[in-house]
């Protein structure tokens, strides 16, 4: 059903320094995902599947690498079953501010007043474009029109470690946030706003823009706006959620939520809940030798690919060389891996080159080893007979591993995801 009730505002403007080197040229939402997909495609997914169709893309850091991957919104609006299906309208900064830039999340909605009266909603619903997480909206929407809040917050229990990243919320037995804390250096509790909101869209406005009439204010939700409906007094709403939800902010984070994939903690696409995403052709032909060997991995179908892949997820275009060894790694779309290289624990940006016998990553559980987009990796000179010793000894185990998973017709492919 098209819900012309409730209209999204999508924030997808931001930098993401903390993932550099995979933001120089491009905003974060479109770092890719898994094997086809894009950050963005979780939170464009979600609302077209929740019935959500009237969807805004604010965009600003590097906005020209969110449009080309939106374009008109074909690849996700032609599943709509209703006559109207809908429109996905991007809304770059560039066209609302003569800096060019947004202030901060509350000032980019403030800024698009005009595009969301326009559509004349009761409710809106912003979103971040760069969360890993699959949500039926609906029940939200549900909750937050029954208690007649102004505002309701998604919200999930985070690990105590990683709680001084969000905004903290503290509630009642009612649900009702009683109390917001944005970052706090000592967390008080661990239930943290996934950054996903509803509002009454009159109400909203309304705070919108006494909030821009502040010179105090850094025009952010987490910072002013919710901080004001509680001051308010106003009734402001969590929304509990139990599934998978990830934000994606760092190298160890993107690491850490593709090994999860691998592990099942969530997968990327469903025939009840399909996750869209436009369409890239192959650069290559597709190839898979007959000594290759995949094991509890995801490869794209246009992939090819000699070597032994273990643990890892690779990306569309990918190639993969003859005697290398991947494993615990991301390998994104459209780098070539040569012949004889060892990959462990790492992130290869896309289109990057990585030569015959190079070695990237340690064995051990260090740093997450990365090769930015484009890059060129060549083979290490090693002067040393230490440095050669340790280079045969990772050559020697990645072939003893990969030996022992090899076996005929589809044992080759244990526990990964080829063609599907």
């Amino acid at each position: 059903m098209h819900n012309t009730n409730c209209i999204a505002m999508l924030l997808a403007g931001g930098q993401g320094s903390r993932l550099a080197p995979f933001t120089g040229q491009m905003a974060k939402p479109v770092v890719s995902f898994g094997d086809r997909f894009r950050m963005i495609d979780f939170p464009l997914s979600n609302c077209i599947n929740s019935g959500i169709r009237t969807i805004g893309v604010l965009t600003q850091y590097c906005s020209d690498s969110v449009h080309d991957h939106i374009t008109d919104g074909e690849a996700w609006l032609r599943s709509a079953t209703t006559k109207h299906s809908g429109e996905i309208t991007m809304l770059p900064a560039s066209k609302v501010s003569s800096s060019g830039c947004y202030t901060g999340t509350a000032d980019a909605i403030l800024r698009n007043i005009a595009y969301v009266d326009e559509h004349h909603p009761e409710h809106v619903l912003v979103l971040s474009g760069d969360h890993i997480y699959q949500m039926d909206y609906r029940p939200m929407l549900e909750f937050h029109k029954a208690s007649k809040a102004m505002a309701t917050i998604a919200v999930k229990q985070v690990p105590w470690r990683e709680a001084h990243r969000f905004g903290i919320m503290h509630t009642d037995e009612q649900s009702r946030i009683v109390k917001f804390e944005e970052k706090p250096a000592t967390p008080e509790s661990n239930l943290a706003s996934m950054g996903i909101y509803l509002f009454r869209w009159q109400e909203l406005r309304s705070i919108l823009l006494e909030d821009a009439a502040n010179p105090h204010s850094s025009h952010d939700f987490g910072k002013d706006i919710i901080p004001a409906i509680l001051a308010a007094e106003e009734n402001l709403n969590a929304y509990p959620y139990e599934g998978y939800w990830r934000d994606v902010g760092t190298i160890e984070s993107l690491w850490e939520a593709h090994m999860e994939l691998l592990d099942g903690e969530m997968s990327l696409t469903t025939e009840t809940w399909p996750l869209r995403s436009k369409e890239v052709q192959p650069v290559r032909k597709p190839y898979v030798s007959p000594q290759a060997v995949l094991s509890n991995s995801i490869a794209h179908p246009g992939c090819t690919i000699e070597g032994r892949i273990s643990r890892s997820v690779l990306g569309a275009g990918v190639s993969i060389g003859k005697g290398s060894g991947i494993a615990e790694s991301i390998i994104m779309p459209g780098a070539i891996i040569g012949r004889n290289v060892i990959i462990h624990r790492a992130i290869i940006g896309e289109n990057a080159v990585i030569h015959d016998g190079a070695i990237i990553g340690e064995r051990n559980h260090g740093d997450i080893a990365v090769v930015a987009p484009g890059e060129a990796i060549m083979a290490q000179l090693m002067n040393g007979s230490s440095s050669k010793l340790k280079a045969l000894e990772q050559l020697e185990q990645f072939e003893k591993s990969a030996t022992e998973l090899v076996g005929t017709g589809e044992e080759r492919f244990s526990n990964s995801v080829l063609h599907y």
